[in-house]
């Protein structure tokens, strides 16, 4: 049997302007945007820490610097927390906190696009297979996270991986499309794949949800990939000259996803882990309720 290399490294790419929900994000940056208590970015992160992950890796931009703080250290906060008995927020935050030398930052100074993103990282990745997470997207799994059962097939396919999930049949000309081929291990073998089909014409209703285990040869790739749909470098495209080479797999994702770069996603998210939290949960659905009884649209 054929060792495969643990999947032991994840790309985050956080350098995006965030303009779907400005004007918060001229000053915040999107993924820091808090959905009920917790930056988008820890659930993400977190997401990647319970598939194994070892090393965290962030492809930045202008203005992100507040995302390298929040998953440092802060000595002052911890003993402040310390001093007032606060036990249990101390050991909540100073739990999520990465291991020293376990996270690393690079800049993509242009923004050209996720591909060009993900080839920005490829020094720090170096030659073994990583996990690529879209930041935007927060998922709520009926069991398991999303990218844990993604290594799980990994470890049985190998290969690349891709999460998918399903779309009203009418709206496929609005994502990347994939095809399904037989099953394999949690997964399926990837026929297809195909960016916003015409409507009409895709090969499935099972679209991208933003979550890939990828080959480093992908970097090869991407290093001379021409610009694609909006004069950016398209992880599609690369990935679509991927598969002549190496087999991918799809692994259909059971649960929420949550797309935070939206205003209607945003708000969707807090009302949805909002109501995931027993602490909160009766509460929210008290409040809920009585603003749809009284709260009518602004003119």
């Amino acid at each position: 049997m054929t060792t495969r290399k643990q999947i032991r490294k994840a790309v985050f790419p956080v350098a995006g302007f965030g303009t779907r929900v400005l004007p918060a994000t001229k000053s915040i940056p999107k993924e820091m945007l808090t959905v009920v208590d917790k930056p988008v970015i820890q659930y993400v992160v977190d997401e990647a820490r319970e598939a194994g992950i070892e090393h965290f890796i962030f492809v930045t931009g202008r203005n992100k610097a507040v995302i390298e703080d929040y998953f440092d250290a802060q000595y002052e906060l911890y003993a402040t927390l310390a001093e007032r008995g606060k036990t249990g927020l101390l050991e909540e935050l100073q739990g999520i906190q990465p291991g020293p030398g376990t996270t690393s930052f690079t800049r993509q100074q242009v923004p050209m696009g996720l591909g060009h993103a993900v080839w920005c990282a490829r020094d720090i990745v170096g030659d073994e297979p990583f996990a690529l997470l879209l930041p935007d997207m927060i998922m709520q799994p009926e069991s398991t996270g999303c990218m844990a059962d993604m290594v799980e097939l990994y470890n049985q396919s190998g290969g690349n991986v891709i999460a998918v999930q399903e779309c009203d049949p009418a709206e496929t000309h609005k994502y990347g499309i994939v095809g399904q081929g037989r099953p394999v291990g949690k997964g399926f073998e990837l026929t297809e794949m195909v960016e916003k089909p015409a409507k009409g014409t895709a090969p499935s209703n099972l679209y991208i949800n933003g979550r890939y285990i990828l080959q480093p040869e992908i970097f090869d790739i991407l290093e001379h990939q021409e610009r694609g749909a909006g004069n950016e470098i398209q992880l599609t495209d690369a990935m679509l000259k991927l598969t002549k080479e190496q087999d991918f797999f799809g692994y259909h994702f059971r649960g929420r996803t949550y797309d935070t770069g939206s205003k209607e996603g945003f708000v969707e998210a807090n009302v949805a882990f909002a109501l995931w939290r027993n602490d909160i949960r009766g509460g929210v659905i008290d409040n809920i309720g009585n603003m749809l009884k009284t709260i009518q649209p602004k003119d």
